[in-house]
């Protein structure tokens, strides 16, 4: 087995041990619940969930996505969690090997699913995804040494900063509130992965893509509340991915060196 396969099946492990308590997360936080206590129980006859049937992907697979108890279906959404956040570690494994910066686009990946997640179902971006994140942004950013802290923390700033003046500048205009504060806070997150070139593009392309998906709706006459924290969350993955590219594109079209 080559070095890199080797990588990224250890990453695809602890990708689906941490997406099942992602899913936890996805489920607590919202409802302002610990995310350790009680265990994880079936939500509707309330039994606990053996060790057995806790395992990632393969214990839903084996149980036919229904609870051992009340046979009650179990949303598919729990394994589709695990597997693409195993996914996602695999292949940041794969690609910068056992490494900080494979660790760094992962916590930064998961955080974003979490986000978008929580907001598409409730509207709802829990301040441990966007502080927590945060402070793990801040961290990690040290090994790069001053430099690569100060970028961070330039970043966070940038991201929160910037949102909070559309937040105010729409309420102006609309007389209403424009911009939540979960969307304020998780941009300081990503600024401090991102920094604040990888900000303004995070911004653009999360605008780009609420836009071509809720002006349609809103030129039928379905006005519809958009969780923006989803179109942010993947207008960050795509600026973490290929984000330098496209700014080292965007300058050489500007003439910029």
């Amino acid at each position: 087995m080559s070095e890199s396969l080797l990588a990224a099946v250890v990453g695809a492990l602890f990708g689906a041990v941490i997406g099942s308590f992602l899913n936890v997360c996805i489920v607590r936080l919202p409802a302002e619940q610990s995310v350790v206590s009680p265990p994880s129980r079936c939500p509707k006859c309330g039994k606990p969930v053996e060790w057995r049937d806790n395992i990632p992907v393969l214990s839903w697979l084996l149980l036919g996505g229904k609870c051992r108890g009340c046979r009650e279906p179990i949303s598919i959404l729990y394994p589709l969690v695990e597997l693409t956040t195993a996914i996602v570690w695999a292949g940041m494994a794969w690609y910068y090997g056992l490494s900080l910066e494979a660790l760094k686009g992962a916590l930064f990946a998961t955080l974003l699913l979490g986000i978008a997640l929580t907001d598409a179902r409730q509207y709802i971006i829990p301040n441990e995804f966007t502080f927590g994140g945060l402070a793990i942004g801040l961290v990690l950013s040290a090994a790069g040494g001053l430099n690569s802290v100060l970028a961070a923390l330039f970043g966070a700033a940038a991201g929160f900063g910037l949102l909070w003046l559309v937040g105010v500048a729409g309420r102006w205009a609309f007389k209403e509130e424009a911009m939540g504060g979960g969307d304020i806070k998780m941009m300081a997150m990503v600024g401090a992965f991102v920094g604040w070139q990888g900000v303004l593009l995070t911004i653009f392309l999360g605008a780009l893509a609420g836009t071509a998906i809720f002006l349609p709706l809103t030129l039928i006459g379905r006005k519809k509340l958009v969780p923006f924290g989803v179109f942010l969350a993947i207008g960050a993955a795509v600026t973490y991915v290929i984000g330098p590219s496209i700014i080292d594109w965007y300058r050489r079209y500007l003439g910029v060196a």
